[in-house]
């Protein structure tokens, strides 16, 4: 069977045998000796995520100062998605998917009511891409104070279809590159609490982390979990290299106060 491209599959889980290969190939960053102990990570693995996608968002948490424990949840898993799998954990990664929201969200929302209420209790949410549309509230689990739309369709966007492609953001003052394909933008309500990390472009946001209850939502529509792999696989460069200190700010953000 050919393989489906990454990040156009809604329906298909990569053998363990496959997920720890990877997760093996990567390395840790060393901790500080005063940094705190690991924090738990379920990371979504099943309907509504692409190839190899949870395995990439696995693999940046584990690259993190911070050290993540991490576990897989989803239909086909050890542990589903459950409160009962959640009330254990510090925080919960929603990776990239295909390219439908509304069959990702009729994947995901028999356990809305289950990741409203960790994430409110304390729990951190980090979405990619689609992860970051299902953070919004049309549809998704409506954490966001605001909602999403596609960058595609905004004025001015640097790239008007689902290609995948190499997008410039300005991210904390500074120009950088990031893997794209068909990602959010984030559109927050007037006077919303929330630290933007990133916008395209065109101005519009492109990562954000805000309070919801006492937790906290980390959402990007670009890739910064992308390694050397996907552009290899997509023939793209990156101009700054392949590097993933973006999306380790973007954890150390949602994190912070853990």
């Amino acid at each position: 069977m050919p393989l489906v491209p990454r990040r156009r599959l809604l329906t298909r889980t990569l053998p363990g045998v496959a997920a720890a290969a990877l997760t093996a190939a990567c390395t840790r960053e060393a901790a500080s000796p005063e940094a705190p102990g690991p924090l738990s990570a379920l990371v979504y693995r099943g309907p509504g995520v692409c190839e190899g996608c949870a395995e990439a968002v696995a693999a940046l948490l584990k690259r993190s100062p911070r050290r993540f424990e991490v576990a897989y949840v989803g239909p086909d898993e050890d542990l589903p998605l459950t409160a009962a799998s959640l009330a254990d954990a510090d925080l919960y990664a929603q990776p990239g998917g295909g390219d439908d929201v509304d069959a990702a969200w009729r994947a995901l929302r028999g356990a809305a009511r289950a990741v409203r209420d960790w994430t409110r209790d304390g729990g951190r949410y980090l979405g990619f891409c689609m992860g970051g549309y299902l953070a919004g509230r049309t549809p998704g689990f409506g954490l966001l104070p605001g909602d999403t739309d596609g960058y595609t369709s905004s004025p001015g966007a640097s790239v008007h279809d689902g290609r995948d492609t190499v997008v410039p953001v300005t991210w904390r003052g500074k120009r950088r590159h990031m893997y794209f394909q068909d990602g959010p933008r984030f559109l927050l309500d007037d006077g919303a609490d929330a630290t933007v990390l990133a916008e395209y472009g065109n101005g519009t946001i492109a990562a954000v982390v805000a309070p919801y209850g006492r937790g906290r939502v980390g959402v990007v529509g670009p890739h910064p979990e992308a390694d050397a792999s996907w552009y290899a696989d997509e023939g793209l460069r990156n101009p700054d290299g392949v590097r993933f200190d973006l999306g380790l700010d973007l954890i150390r953000e949602t994190v912070k106060g853990l």
